[in-house]
């Protein structure tokens, strides 16, 4: 007998997730896009997208927490991630569009840029070291099933 999808055990790969960095580049990319912003004249353009920048770490950090707490239970779902994720997406997004909506004539669209460059950087900065170490040894996967 087969166990549904949904009350499978959530296997969860090891990520190289690295906060400081991602941190360090968002404060840098945001510094950059105040002096831009501030050069055309329009400072609070820069102060939203590295508000959707930080949303975006904060995300990131979340879903790091999130997947610790439900992977360290006996019995892991992935309707338990699933439900968790589709939650801090739902309240991420709502406030992202509140910003952009309500200082929609001071740029506030910028918030929605800064969660989109932010998800480019994470993709960027977890799979890179990833690609190096496949790279560099292969594809090394152990067959835990196996009968030897």
């Amino acid at each position: 007998m087969t166990t549904p999808a949904q009350d499978a055990p959530l296997v969860f790969p090891s990520v190289a997730f690295r906060p400081v960095r991602l941190l360090i580049v968002c404060v840098a990319l945001t510094a950059l896009a105040l002096l831009a912003s501030g050069l055309t004249g329009n400072i609070f353009f820069g102060a939203f997208f590295g508000l959707g920048l930080g949303l975006g770490l904060v995300n990131a950090l979340l879903v790091r927490r999130a997947v610790e707490a439900i992977t360290a239970e006996d019995h892991p779902l992935k309707k338990k991630m699933a439900v968790n994720s589709a939650t801090r997406l739902l309240v991420i997004t709502a406030v992202a569009l509140t910003v952009a909506f309500v200082f929609r004539e001071h740029g506030g669209i910028a918030v929605l840029f800064g969660l989109a460059i932010f998800q480019a950087l994470l993709v960027m900065s977890t799979s890179i070291p990833v690609l190096r170490k496949i790279r560099s040894d292969g594809l090394n996967v152990l067959d835990t099933d196996s009968k030897d």
